[in-house]
């Protein structure tokens, strides 16, 4: 099966499971935010999520960085393409590419 043929059957899979992920990701820091502002603590068992939490924050704010910088070349608006990569994350960053290619 060709490269092509398995990224277009993963992709909306991956969009689906990337959502979700950031969502929650972004909910919990929230909560550890609330937590933090109210002197309270969130259980310890989260502390190793949290950390994770972080990470794919920070990977999908800087590939959203990426889109919105190069998504005027392809007449997309950065904003919008930027959010958009923010919630799909790399899977956002290959269309915009994929894009610019044909």
């Amino acid at each position: 099966m060709p490269l092509k043929d398995i990224q277009q059957k993963l992709s909306p899979i991956i969009k689906v499971i990337s959502i979700v992920v950031i969502t929650s990701a972004f909910f919990l820091e929230i909560w550890d935010i609330q937590a933090l502002i109210t002197n309270n603590e969130l259980p310890k068992s989260l502390h190793p999520v949290l950390i994770i939490a972080r990470f794919a924050l920070s990977a999908h704010f800087v590939e959203a960085l990426i889109a919105a910088y190069y998504a005027p070349s392809k007449n997309q608006m950065p904003i919008k393409y930027g959010v958009y990569t923010f919630f799909v994350g790399t899977v956002g960053l290959l269309e915009l590419w994929e894009n610019h290619d044909n």
